[in-house]
């Protein structure tokens, strides 16, 4: 049994991660502000004595005694990211600082929960763990692009100088259960829209492309990446390699729903990137990890979840 902290547990990926660790038979404590995380996402593990919930903002050191680390807190959509620009890069930078330094002082081993996002609007598709990316550092998404590129510099420079244990994932587009309905993502979106029978918006002509990874697969390629050995720090990139135009996607959301949808489009967002897609090459054979889950399911376990929202 390990004592492990995930900072931004409350959230959509960290609650499902925490889930999966106590499962794993770990004691966790779920650090969270609830900026965008919600304590309703870990009311299932309020009653565990293996789990700890504590409200507190990454920006601010913390102390505990841990044996692993997962750094995942910072808003992750467009909407949340850019309602408070300076705090999320502030989140990105001070909560890698304090997170780190609390892995120095206990000698933990800490992940940081990377994204793709640092990979800009790419010029090499698919991407690759050594690509530098084409981020424009003065954009209204450099709050979240370069925060999180910082604090990829932060964990190797702490690694470098202090021998601090890290481990780098770059988080490709992920959906599932427990996403907020208004986030702004566009998997959420679209459903959400399609079971109210509202008009789905798409943003320039919906040939832009992602990759969508179900955030089951998410979880275990972190747990298997946490658990390779000390050498091996990444980074990595976890996402499914099956590559949809947002079109293609809005398409397949109304035919699953049996929505009366209409498609509406507007005027493409600054600095939208144009495709997405990981290569990963590097978590095959390191991790022996691959996406199980295709879209088409993935789709309906959200449509499930969204039901109530059916008008």
């Amino acid at each position: 049994m390990k004592k492990i902290l995930v900072s931004g547990g409350a959230g959509f990926i960290g609650s499902h991660l925490c889930t999966r660790l106590i499962k794993d038979g770990h004691k966790v404590i779920c650090l969270d502000n609830l900026f965008t995380g919600s304590e309703e996402n870990v009311a299932h593990l309020k009653g565990n004595p293996h789990f700890e919930f504590v409200l507190h903002d990454v920006e601010f050191p913390y102390e505990a005694e841990v044996d692993e680390i997962y750094n995942l807190a910072c808003p992750a959509s467009p909407i949340h990211y850019q309602h408070d620009a300076i705090k999320t890069i502030k989140t990105s930078v001070l909560g890698a600082i304090n997170m780190l330094g609390l892995a120095k002082k206990t000698n933990a081993k800490i992940m940081q929960a990377s994204t793709s996002e640092i990979y800009g609007d790419p010029i090499i598709h698919p991407q690759v763990e050594s690509y530098w990316g084409n981020v424009n550092p003065i954009g209204i998404r450099s709050c979240y692009d370069e925060g999180k590129r910082c604090a990829e510099t932060l964990f190797m420079d702490y690694h470098r100088q202090n021998g601090i244990r890290i481990k780098i994932i770059r988080i490709f587009n992920t959906y599932g259960p427990r996403m907020l309905p208004d986030d702004g993502r566009v998997v959420s979106n679209f459903v959400v829209q399609a079971l109210r029978n509202e008009d789905i918006t798409i943003y320039g002509s919906g040939a832009q492309t992602r990759s969508f990874q179900y955030v089951d697969d998410l979880i275990e390629g972190m747990v298997r990446m946490m658990n390779t050995e000390d050498e091996f720090i990444g980074p990595i990139n976890l996402g499914n390699p099956c590559e949809f135009s947002i079109l293609e996607l809005a398409e397949k959301v109304i035919e699953l729903t049996g929505s009366q949808s209409k498609l509406i489009f507007k005027p493409l967002p600054h600095d939208d990137p144009r495709q997405r897609k990981p290569d990963i090459t590097l978590a095959k054979s390191k991790l022996l990890w691959q996406p199980a889950i295709g879209l088409e399911e993935g789709l309906r376990r959200m449509i499930e979840y969204f039901g109530k929202y059916r008008s």
